[in-house]
């Protein structure tokens, strides 16, 4: 994406791009899930692909757990990104939280 247009993400914006599984799935039970099954209030993890200046938590390459209810849509270059507040976010997996969960004990 960011070789065919530059993005410069504002304030605490973050800019993802949702994975988009085809098909079937297993839950961990080992259920087939169709493609066609509707899982209400479901959270979803995506790619970070742009963060605004004022984003502290997140950082170009994360993965973030969010609502679908929580985003916007658009489209750039005839593909689909999701636009979120970092506020929004509920979760940021990334190899840098090895080091400090945050937690005091």
């Amino acid at each position: 994406m960011t070789d065919r247009l530059p993005i410069k993400m504002l304030h605490d914006r973050v800019l993802v791009k949702e994975p988009r599984d085809e098909g079937e799935r297993r839950s961990s039970g080992g259920i087939l899930i169709p493609a066609t099954a509707s899982v209400a209030k479901r959270l979803i993890w995506a790619e970070v692909l742009a963060v605004g200046n004022h984003v502290r938590a997140v950082e170009v390459g994360d993965r973030v757990l969010f609502s679908p209810d929580d985003h916007h849509e658009v489209e750039i270059a005839g593909d689909q990104y999701l636009l979120l507040r970092e506020r929004d976010l509920h979760a940021v997996a990334a190899e840098r939280n090895d080091a400090n969960t945050g937690l005091y004990l």
